[in-house]
């Protein structure tokens, strides 16, 4: 996959935190070389976090998010500051933008006890050292540089690469489906489906199974009994959209290996296992019981919407009692999640990691069942079992649940 078409959920996000007027706004336009963030000597001139996709070496590609002053205030100030936490819950590195002309302020040091409490890499950069008349030594954690003037920069972009996680080589489907294995892959095209494209797991999950030089059939499940028809042996396995799991799994012979993009994709983000167990719980859901329905990213919602019509629907049949929905999209995650019986996000493909792993944590520490569409879809219509079998470990999960 190019540089230029990395997922932003794929793609390092580096955050620059501080207070207003500490020269945030430029030390961004200073590191990536271009005018992102508007500049003014007024404070609060960054009144919501700004976010580029960029490639910024050495890091490769990345996302970076320039964010509010911390100590803004007022009401307005207040939101901003509470969207500035919850730019802390994707942010792989922060950067902590200090007025180098003063001391570290209550402000300053309350992110810096964020940052180790979320454990996030961090640095701090003393801006406007081309005011001072001697330069104080920084440590391994601290840096002086001068957005006005370029001094350091470098340097900075340099102990920034250093800071970045080092790469896991994880695969979405790697193990499942190796060199010269066969794999076919169920794509619906309904009214829900993107015009012209696919929706980004069954696009990266074609790619991860090329860069293991295996075989993709791309098929719908109108099509699908007559693409296993063609073949001469059986495909290695076979992973499908959730909506469509019932009907394939009629189609395809229980001995070959069935699952779907949404659990693939919960395995690669690291929330399977909590997923499964999550969904349990399910089964012990009661009248008026509320569920939150969380979306990592807004669309346009249909009239057969997943996340606000098929999923309720399908799981109030299950229960056999009515629930109550509430949504929330993007960024949006509520704080308080104690009136919520159940939290069901969805696929997370465009949440980074971290944020879809502070999600989840959030959910589960308040004792709340955290699970996802796919895997609601697959419980509901009695097909969760089948398409947990390539997992082996996740399996066991389920029949001690």
């Amino acid at each position: 996959m190019s540089l230029n078409s990395t997922p932003s959920s794929e793609r390092l996000h580096i955050g620059f935190f501080g207070c207003r007027n500490a020269g945030k706004s430029s030390v961004v336009n200073a590191v990536t070389g271009q005018d992102i963030a508007v500049v003014s000597d007024v404070k609060g001139t960054t009144t919501d976090p700004v976010t580029k996709a960029m490639e910024l070496l050495p890091l490769g590609p990345v996302v970076i998010i320039d964010t509010p002053g911390f100590d803004d205030e007022g009401q307005l100030g207040e939101l901003r500051v509470m969207r500035t936490k919850r730019i802390l819950n994707k942010t792989d590195i922060a950067v902590l933008v200090v007025d180098s002309t003063k001391n570290l302020g209550e402000c300053d040091k309350q992110l810096l006890s964020i940052f180790e409490e979320k454990k996030i890499p961090y640095i701090i950069v003393y801006n406007k050292s081309d005011l001072l008349k001697r330069l104080p030594v920084a440590d391994e954690n601290s840096i002086y540089v001068s957005a006005a003037t370029g001094d350091n920069i470098f340097e900075l972009k340099e102990r920034l690469g250093r800071l970045a996680p080092k790469e896991d080589n994880r695969a979405l489907v790697g193990d499942l489906v190796g060199e010269g294995k066969a794999a076919v892959l169920v794509c619906p095209i309904d009214e829900s489906a993107p015009k012209g494209r696919l929706i980004l797991p069954q696009q990266q999950t074609i790619r991860d199974a090329l860069d293991q030089n295996a075989f993709t059939i791309v098929t719908k499940e109108t099509e699908l009994a007559a693409a296993l028809d063609i073949l001469k042996t059986p495909p290695d396995i076979v992973i499908t959209d959730s909506q469509a799991l019932a009907v394939v799994s009629k189609i395809v012979p229980e001995e070959v290996p069935l699952t779907t993009f949404s659990i693939v994709m919960a395995r690669y983000k690291g929330f399977l296992e909590t997923a499964v167990a999550g969904i349990a719980a399910a089964k012990h859901l009661k009248e008026g019981d509320r569920i939150l329905m969380a979306e990592g990213c807004t669309h346009h919602r249909q009239c057969n919407d997943i996340g606000t019509v098929k999923i309720p629907r399908l799981l109030q049949q299950y229960c056999g009692c009515k629930l109550i929905f509430e949504t929330c999209s993007g960024r949006d995650f509520p704080e308080d999640l104690s009136p919520y019986a159940m939290v069901i996000h969805c696929g997370g493909c465009m949440n980074t990691e971290r944020d879809i792993t502070y999600r989840m944590k959030c959910t589960v520490d308040r004792g709340i069942p955290f699970t996802n569409y796919g895997i609601t879809i697959a419980q509901t219509t009695g097909t969760l079992e089948r398409s947990l079998r390539c997992f082996p470990e996740i399996h066991a999960l389920l029949e001690n649940a």
